[in-house]
């Protein structure tokens, strides 16, 4: 029975063969007549009329094609009565989603072809996404998958559980006894291809599962586990990585599911990397099985007795899988693609395994293992066995830095020695093992084996071998990208003439290393590079200026980067009028660019700003050449594209550039390498906004509405949404500097800003990218000062706090709950996660916190009646076991008492509390905030205070008693507590009873040296005691000349400030008749008294 007239389906299905048509012409007319007189005006007789071409038509390429339509329509979404965004198919009428269900579930299950029926299970599979997402089920599904699933014909089986690997979520609410018993039983089906498809069908189910639901499936693990030996025996390489790669899905959701077999499981991995006679994807993607429970379950790993020698003895062995057939090196040499995608090589699988174990098991797991193959592999007569040695040395010194660089010399001792290897591979491998060990031992390195580094690499940028000295000028990059300038000072003579030697070699990526370095090399030597750069400069203008050619842009590109860097590196006064030949060089070359994947285009950008950097308000003719690409690069949409099957799928993974999300059942793909280029143009125009300035005023509100306001909410890229963050402030900077505070222009930019960032801090979903955006609103509130916000603003900034603060909260729960429920390795195993989430969170509140900090500094107690809408939780973070809540809320009534001066008085019950509590808390930061907190109350709160103020004498002395009170740790509280005594005694001297006993013990505490904000107030009490003649002062000249000295040394004082205080000082020491030069002879260094002495004159 056929729901729809006859001649409709007729026409549809000549539509759906136009569809399939080879003809592009008649395609798109078909395409065309679909969307106007089907999809748009129909979809439900379009719906209904595929599922029954799906059923009845008797050509299997149709029903397979109407199968992929029908998921394509089904998935599209269409505006209803209750929604702006409803699932098409779960938008239709009860009855009609009936009829079109029951004829699907029929076709799947008559349907004899198994490619066809892939693609209806792919249509019912969307079809059940969508009541599943609507929290709706589907009986009739069910029950028909769990009778396919044990139905005679082992394709159908297969396609029950393909259709549950594809939309898990529809078994989730089933009785568990009996998904249980249906995996069980298909794990052990006689089929493999039904084992191996009932698997990946409960790592998705097992992924859909909160934490305490997957322990009730953990008893199948040994089911599963089972499936796979005889796969192996059968040397059934496609069916055994199937097999495993569904097991590292498992292990990245659960390692700990595994840990009563993983010995066992350990044992088969190895075997399975062992195996020469399996496919070398097969064997890698068991090393990666390995490798997902040292990423997931670290501890595990090193229990296991066997795990970690083993694994490092394969990965080895792995790494000295290369150069087949090449063992002279001679294809090696020829080859002069340098970013050959080698990933799928053993050797590259064996390097990123090694880098993977030493990061995650840490040095004292991997390094003796590794060490005790590495001296005999250097030792070894095959060239291979020595590469792989050094490719190991590069692949674990990041993660064992700790333990390797207490040993370094002898690492290096190694090492070093590979550099005149005669195999040109092997010296490539030292190369790079010092150029990576440049990098992850920095500054240690530079520092203490500059001399053995340089001497031993220098040499061999004069190799024959291209390759070879290319890599050489690479690994220089990463030693002077960390080495001070008087470090290369004595070298650059030798490697600035090596490296003009490599511009003249006739391979290109040569030159194009060489100029990489020397453009590295005068970023680190600064000035000291301009003794070269007559030698170089023209070198570099001769290739600008030289052939376009396509093959010689991308060294004209490196050229550009390296002169820019030294015009950066020598500065504008000896650039002198080559910095406008470079300009208009720059300008040409923009000029040029016609390709849209030159990449001269990209290296341009970067050298813009430099330039602007260099020359200031001279660069401002440029701009009009700069800015067009700049702002079109900066306003790109996201690039994005849904893709439709796992072909399409498939075929994106492989193209570079592309990052894969799912959503709601599909896959979209989103260009980041189009992202990434927004980033940086957006980052280049916050350069230009700080350079310039005023001058920069022509562009802001463009950039301002096209593209910071909207960066913001860019929620495809998060850089762009930080650095997009970084830019607003600056903009509004630039408008002040050129139209003034008060003016209107500033004005109206301001209110069409603070919209949008008070916008972003409610709907921002990633914690780090919410702090930069309450970063980006106080410093945008700094910019325009004064009043900028009225109550509305000020409600809207509070809800936004509220929200943030729940959901803060919340989190904090959560990891506690996690915490409780957690085996001891699993908290040892995801104490980084859980130190970086806190971390995460504890700068989130910092920046939140400077963001009231800003509104009380420019509105005060006009805040305030917002602010308390938040009290109780303030309360609870003052009363909270945790230090961070706790200094978080004394912060904030700091600033309370700071720029409400006498009205804070309505809150005392809130704040003084806290404050006392906070004088003796165990948190030297908490105590720091508190003693703060005091002296702005005795300096600001008026009289209300007064009684409060001088009852906190003793907790502050406390404070400044406390052991080890100067230490690092503990100094900024100890001078926080003299600076609020002294607030004290000089705003409430009333209120201190036995104020002289008082004043003589304070003054012992001096002095304040660190605490740049305490010192001015501690000093100035100080000078106020020596002017009044005070008997403490009086009575000890010397001692109070120290102290004052002290602070002059390290610029703790300045300005007037320092100026008063040097004045009395001067006056107490002739009045008591002290020789302060005997004092500074005997308490001070020759620079210190030098420096003092300038102060006293």
């Amino acid at each position: 029975m056929s729901y729809i007239p006859a001649e409709l389906h007729a026409e549809l299905g000549q539509l759906i063969l136009a569809l399939q048509s080879s003809d592009n012409s008649t395609r798109s007319q078909a395409e065309e007549h679909l969307q106007n007189n089907w999809t748009n005006p129909r979809p439900e007789t379009l719906l209904m009329g595929l599922a029954e071409q799906i059923a009845s038509s008797p050509d299997g390429s149709v029903r397979a094609f109407a199968a992929v339509i029908f998921r394509k329509i089904a998935s599209k979404t269409r505006k209803t009565a209750t929604s702006d965004n409803t699932d098409m198919f779960f938008s239709l009428e009860q009855e009609q989603a009936v009829a079109i269900r029951t004829q699907l579930l029929n076709s799947l299950g008559a349907e004899t072809i198994d490619s066809v029926r892939n693609k209806i299970s792919d249509a019912v599979a969307e079809v059940a996404r969508q009541y599943s997402d609507n929290n709706q089920s589907w009986q009739d599904l069910l029950e028909a998958l769990f009778s396919l699933s044990l139905n005679a014909d082992h394709n159908k089986r297969e396609a029950a559980f393909r259709i549950f690997k594809t939309t898990p979520g529809i078994i989730e609410k089933v009785h568990e006894e009996a998904v249980a018993n249906t995996f069980a039983r298909a794990f052990k089906d006689d089929v493999v291809t039904v084992r191996l498809s009932a698997v990946e069908a409960f790592a998705a189910f097992f992924r859909s599962l909160n934490k305490k639901s997957q322990t009730k499936y953990h008893p199948l693990i040994d089911d599963i586990l089972n499936i796979l030996p005889p796969i192996k025996d059968a040397q059934a390489s496609d069916n055994l990585s199937r097999g495993i790669m569904s097991l590292i899905e498992l292990a990245e959701i659960s390692p700990r599911m595994f840990k009563a077999r993983f010995s066992t499981l350990v044992g088969f991995s190895i075997s399975v990397i062992q195996d020469t006679g399996l496919d070398d994807l097969c064997r890698q993607n068991a090393l990666e099985l390995m490798s997902t429970f040292a990423d997931y379950a670290p501890s595990m790993c090193k229990k296991d007795p066997n795990y970690t020698v083993s694994m490092i003895t394969q990965c080895l062995s792995l790494m000295t899988d290369l150069g087949e057939d090449d063992d002279n090196a001679e294809e090696w040499l020829a080859n002069d693609d340098l970013d050959m995608d080698e990933n799928d090589q053993n050797h590259v699988a064996g390097e990123h395994c090694m880098d993977r174990l030493a990061n995650k098991l840490g040095g004292v797991a991997v390094l003796a293992p590794t060490f005790t193959w590495l001296p005999r592999m250097m030792q070894s007569v095959a060239w291979k066995d020595r590469h792989a040695a050094l490719m190991a040395i590069s692949a674990i010194s990041e993660g064992c830095r700790d333990q390797m660089i207490s040993e370094l010399k002898q690492v290096l001792d190694l090492v070093v020695p590979a550099l005149k290897d005669p195999h040109p591979r092997v010296r490539w491998a030292g190369c790079n093992a010092l150029g990576q060990m440049s990098t992850d031992f920095a500054p240690a390195m530079q520092k203490e084996y500059y001399d053995m580094v340089l001497s031993s690499i220098i040499p061999v940028l004069d190799s024959p071998e291209a390759r070879v000295k290319s890599h050489a000028a690479a690994a220089l990059v990463n030693f002077c990208e960390e080495a001070e300038k008087s470090v290369l000072e004595p070298y650059l003579e030798v490697l600035l003439s090596n490296l003009f030697n490599l511009l003249q070699n006739e391979k290109r990526y040569v030159q194009e290393q060489a100029l990489s370095t020397i453009a590295t090399i005068a970023d680190a030597a600064e000035k000291t590079f301009a003794n070269y750069y007559d030698s170089l400069m023209p070198l570099l203008i001769n290739v600008l200026r030289g052939q376009n050619e396509k093959e010689f842009r991308l060294l004209r590109a490196k050229a550009m980067e390296c002169a820019t860097l030294i015009a950066l590196a020598v500065g504008p006064e000896r650039l002198g009028g080559d910095a406008r030949m470079l300009v208009e060089l720059l300008a040409t070359i923009q000029n040029s660019i016609t390709d849209a994947d030159d990449p001269q285009a990209q290296y341009l950008m970067h050298c813009w700003g430099r330039m602007c950097r260099v020359m200031g308000a001279d660069f401002l003719p440029y701009l009009q050449t700069v800015m067009p690409p700049l702002l079109n690069l900066a306003s790109a949409k996201a690039d994005i594209q849904l893709l439709d099957d796992d072909a399409e799928v498939e075929k994106m993974q492989q193209e570079e550039g592309w990052e894969l999300v799912p959503l709601r059942g599909r896959t979209i793909g989103i260009r980041t390498s189009s992202m990434e280029d927004k980033n940086m143009a957006i980052e280049l125009l916050v350069v230009y906004a700080q350079v310039l300035e005023g001058n920069f005023f022509p562009y802001v509100a463009e950039i301002m509405e096209k593209i910071a306001l909207p960066g913001l909410a860019f929620f495809f890229h998060d850089p762009v949404r930080f650095v997009s963050a970084k830019l607003v402030p600056q903009l509004l900077g630039s408008y002040k500097k050129h139209y003034g505070p008060d003016s209107n222009e500033l004005k109206g930019l301001w209110l069409s800003t603070v919209d949008k960032l008070l916008e972003v801090l409610t709907a921002e979903p990633a914690i780090d990218t919410l702090a930069e955006m309450y970063q980006c609103f106080y410093e945008a509130v700094s910019v325009i000062g004064t009043a900028c916000l009225d109550a509305q603003h000020m409600t809207r900034f509070i809800d936004a706090v509220h929200s943030t603060l729940e959901d803060y909260m919340e989190r904090v729960a959560q990891r506690a709950e996690e915490s409780e429920n957690a085996a001891a390795e699993e908290v040892e195993d995801d104490q980084e996660e859980l130190l970086m989430a806190i971390e995460d969170d504890q700068t989130l509140l910092s920046d939140m916190n400077k963001a009231f900090h800003c509104i009380f500094k420019y509105h005060g107690s006009i805040f305030l009646p917002s602010w308390q809408r938040l009290l109780t939780i303030y309360r609870s973070f003052l009363q909270s076991d945790d230090p961070t809540q706790r200094q978080w809320g004394l912060c904030i009534m700091d600033d309370v008492l700071e720029y409400c001066g006498p009205d804070s008085a309505r809150y005392a019950e809130y704040i003084q509390p806290p404050l006392l509590a906070g004088c003796a808390d165990s948190s030297p930061a908490i105590r720091q905030a508190a003693a703060y907190g005091i002296g702005v109350a005795a300096h600001r709160g008026g009289s209300d205070w007064t009684q409060f103020v001088g009852g906190a004498i003793l907790p502050l002395f406390n404070i400044m008693q406390t052991v080890d009170a100067r230490s690092e740790e503990n100094v900024y509280a100890t001078e926080n507590a003299c600076a609020a005594v002294a607030k004290i005694l000089h705003y409430n001297a009333a209120a201190v009873p036995e104020i002289d006993s008082v004043i003589a013990q304070w003054l012992n505490h001096l002095p304040v040296t660190n605490d740049e904000e305490a010192a001015p107030y501690a000093y100035a009490y100080l000078t106020e005691l020596i002017t009044k003649n005070h008997p403490a002062v009086i009575s000890q000249p010397a001692k109070v000349f120290v102290y004052v000295a002290q602070a002059l040394e390290v610029d703790a004082l300045a300005g007037t400030a320092a100026n008063h205080v040097i004045a009395a000082t001067k006056m107490l020491l002739e009045a008591t008749g002290i020789n302060g030069e005997a004092i500074l002879q005997q308490e001070f260094s020759p620079e210190a008294q030098q420096l003092i002495r300038g102060h006293f004159g």
